[in-house]
């Protein structure tokens, strides 16, 4: 019975290691050897609406006295994404970045830090490039192309 207890507390003591505490374990078995990870390339145009009642971006955020582009400045976006520039041609979804997005910058890199569904643990980047803008209105057409991996 001893050599019993001690083969499972060995089991058990190797399978979960605390790193920093109590809430913190890490499991031996990598996601990867469960699954294989993939690499998907995408790439897409991003319709950024805000001068119709349709809007799909909307500011929430702006620091007194600084122009729209200024630190701190907030929108929250519900972008279309499609095949080709042309607002007409085919949807093809909606995806979340987080990051920050100099949209004066010629070419923008923001990084791709989770996702859901089949991009579950996701990681990578989007490069981003203005194809449009009026500065009138606000509305932007940007292009997109997007590299992730995940399982």
């Amino acid at each position: 019975m001893t050599s019993f207890v001690t083969y499972a507390y060995i089991i058990l003591s190797t399978s979960f290691t605390t790193i920093h505490g109590l809430f913190s374990e890490q499991s031996p078995l990598s996601l990867s050897a469960l699954r294989m990870e993939k690499h998907t390339r995408l790439h897409f145009y991003f319709h950024d609406i805000q001068s119709s009642q349709n809007l799909t971006a909307i500011r929430i955020v702006r620091p007194p006295n600084k122009p729209v582009d200024s630190f701190g400045t907030t929108f929250i976006t519900d972008d279309a994404l499609t095949e080709k520039p042309e607002a007409s041609s085919k949807l093809v979804g909606t995806l979340s970045i987080l990051g920050r997005n100099p949209f004066k910058n010629a070419m923008r890199e923001m990084p791709i830090v989770g996702g859901s569904g089949v991009f579950r643990y996701a990681r990578g980047y989007a490069l981003a490039r203005t194809f449009s803008f009026n500065p009138k209105t606000g509305d932007a057409v940007v292009q997109y192309n997007v590299s992730v991996l995940h399982y």
